[in-house]
């Protein structure tokens, strides 16, 4: 609990700094928003269902598909914001993802009088509890926040014990997409990247940064243990069989022992409340049930 009040502290902090500019010489208040909230990023908007505070929201992003938030009204992707859109649900709170925007678009609506704050970044462990404590802390709800923070933090930890030793994690190749009979491959500094190291995996592809196009010299190169797929792609890239059968996977070790692992892509690569649960899973998927050593 010294850790969770720690973070909690911390990023009660954060909230209290991190909205934009409202006007030159003044400021928004934050203090009392929060009864007209709209939700941009899938994990923020899963935050505020899982403090109870779904009633609260007025809007939400496309990325936001919760069953909970489906009838909310859509004001679009996240990144690519209009103002209009947005003011016209009459927000007096906007709670984002750190890359939403376009910024101008968030200063405007910041100008015209709504308290709007930058969540922190997921990616890791820790972002995912901080993520939660930042929208409890937003909304009031610094109680719970804790509370469910500390079930995530629980979960991480059980997950930490799946984890095989390290001259035992498979190699993971995640990919985006597949267009043309092209896949993009996950790099470094993604949330797929990240999402396999805390699984107990290896990145198949190295020396990478990003999504990028995957070759068939790369892949086979890479010789990846196991294929990782959003469940939505798979059918898009011509069903299980048809991704097996790429150039660029039938003749690495995936390709061979049809190890394609089709994930939900909001619960795992979302870093919101419902990845531990989903990452938990995950890991049981490729390492099998039973417990692993370190």
């Amino acid at each position: 609990m010294i850790r969770l009040s720690a973070i909690l502290l911390a990023v009660w902090a954060y909230t209290q700094t991190a909205f934009l500019p409202a006007l030159a010489d003044d400021t928004v208040n934050c203090q009392s928003a929060g009864r007209r909230v709209v939700a941009l990023g899938g994990a923020v908007t899963e935050s505020i269902l899982a403090l109870g505070a779904g009633n609260r929201m007025v809007g939400r992003d496309t990325t936001s598909t919760h069953p909970d938030a489906a009838g909310l009204p859509d004001v679009g992707y996240y990144r690519r914001l209009a103002s209009e859109g947005v003011l016209s649900l009459k927000p007096d709170l906007i709670l984002a993802e750190p890359d939403a925007g376009p910024d101008v678009v968030l200063e405007q609506v910041s100008a015209a009088g709504v308290c709007v704050i930058r969540m922190p970044r997921g990616g890791s462990a820790d972002a995912i509890a901080q993520r939660l404590l930042a929208v409890a802390s937003a909304l009031g709800l610094g109680d719970s926040g804790a509370g469910l923070a500390a079930g995530i933090k629980a979960d991480m930890t059980a997950l930490s014990q799946m984890i095989p030793p390290e001259t035992d994690r498979p190699k993971i190749l995640f990919l985006l997409s597949v267009s043309g009979g092209t896949p993009v491959a996950a790099g470094d500094d993604t949330d797929a990247a990240a999402v396999i190291d805390l699984i107990g995996g290896k990145n198949a592809i190295e020396n990478v940064t990003g999504y990028k196009p995957l070759s068939t010299e790369a892949a086979i190169a890479a010789r990846p243990d196991v294929i990782l797929m959003m469940d939505h792609v798979i059918p898009q890239a011509g069903g299980p069989q048809a991704v097996l059968a790429l150039p660029q996977i039938a003749l690495t070790p995936a390709g061979a022992n049809g190890r394609l692992v089709a994930i939900d892509g909001l619960s795992t690569l979302g870093f919101g409340p419902r990845t531990p649960a989903a990452l938990k899973q995950l890991a049981r998927d490729i390492h099998g049930s039973g417990k692993k050593g370190r």
